[in-house]
């Protein structure tokens, strides 16, 4: 299962891009992951609409909470149903138009608590290398 991050705007801060990034890297041992950075909400529907077979997450605090024992059963279960592409899709600081909203119907939390976009994405890639972690029985999630 290809996963990639579709990122609204740039993480413009070196030190969490380099977080990002050292992730990224540890979760492509796992599986192939890449980062698509768009300007907008309409350059993100635009991309969406060319990849119609994959499945589209949105990141949004008022998506599912789930915990990272749960989190990476359901990211499990899609790899083992056959699930090829999964998009996770970042906002920006201005959140997701209403047009980008509609066009993703599956959302998850991260946490109940409010982030700034560019540590949020942070935390996702750390997070889906501690699902791989948790998947593999490696003893990274201790």
């Amino acid at each position: 299962m290809k996963i990639r991050l579709l990122m609204l705007g740039k993480t413009r801060r070196a030190e969490l891009r380099g977080v990002i990034d050292d992730y990224v890297k540890r979760i492509g041992r796992h599986s192939p992951i890449e980062i698509t950075e768009v300007r907008d909400g309409d350059a993100a529907v635009k991309k969406l609409d060319t990849d119609r077979a994959a499945t589209a997450v949105l990141l949004d605090a008022l998506g599912k909470n789930l915990d990272s024992q749960s989190f990476a059963k359901w990211l499990g279960e899609l790899r083992d149903r056959g699930t090829r592409e999964l998009i996770f899709v970042c906002g920006d600081a201005d959140g997701f138009p209403a047009a980008l909203r509609d066009r993703v119907s599956q959302k998850v939390s991260l946490s109940p608590m409010t982030y700034s976009h560019e540590l949020a994405r942070a935390m996702l890639a750390e997070q889906l290398y501690r699902a791989f972690a948790i998947l593999s029985g490696s003893p990274y999630p201790k």
